[in-house]
């Protein structure tokens, strides 16, 4: 597919009850800014999501925030990022949210950070898009998922030919390198409907 340019990050609006998960949100922007790799992200200035996107501005990168109306007051826009997307609602949002971005990251975060990046992996097993996703899995935070996607696995809800495709890591100051890795062997993806009806 080419070369990683952005990388759209989910991750909680809270900062969760270990401290490792602001570190590792803090050294994934500062490692985003160095690679010259753009952070698209929610627009938040609030737990995670502004913890990495302030590391990403304090490294000197560039950052795409995108949110919906009605969360600009609970959320807090982060003024200092160059590009700010006020849309209507929460759909618009994870669309554009897809478009810009080359790969997706999801950090520890709650529910909505697990309906994104259930979405991405569900577009991605559809045959929609071929772009890197990766769990960011700080301190075991996503086995619990992983443990749920093999179970759904052995009991034939995830078959032969409609796996995920996804990474699992560590190490936030890797991130960049295993997605830049990834995304130069990605192949370009046939036209989706061919490939759906091939996988079913």
């Amino acid at each position: 597919m080419g070369r990683l340019r952005s990388v759209c990050v989910y991750c909680g609006s809270g900062f969760g009850g270990d401290p490792a998960f602001a570190d590792a949100a803090r050294r994934l922007g500062t490692a985003l800014a160095g690679a010259g790799v753009k952070l698209v992200y929610g627009g938040g200035n609030v737990g995670l999501m502004g913890t990495v996107a302030s590391a990403t501005l304090e490294a000197g990168g560039y950052v795409t925030g995108i949110i919906p109306d009605f969360l600009k007051s609970r959320e807090r826009m982060l003024d200092e990022v160059q590009e700010t997307i006020v849309v209507s609602d929460m759909h618009t949002r994870k669309r554009l949210m897809f478009d810009r971005a080359d790969a997706f990251v999801a950090l520890p975060g709650g529910i909505g950070t697990l309906e994104e990046l259930v979405e991405q992996l569900t577009w991605a097993q559809l045959g929609q898009h071929r772009k890197p996703i990766l769990l960011l899995s700080v301190n075991g935070f996503w086995d619990p998922l992983i443990t749920l996607i093999d179970h759904m696995r052995a009991h034939g809800f995830i078959r032969e030919g409609l796996d995920l495709n996804y990474l699992v890591g560590e190490d936030p100051d890797r991130v960049v390198e295993t997605l830049a890795e990834v995304l130069a062997r990605v192949e370009p993806a046939p036209l989706a409907d061919e490939l759906i009806e091939q996988r079913f």
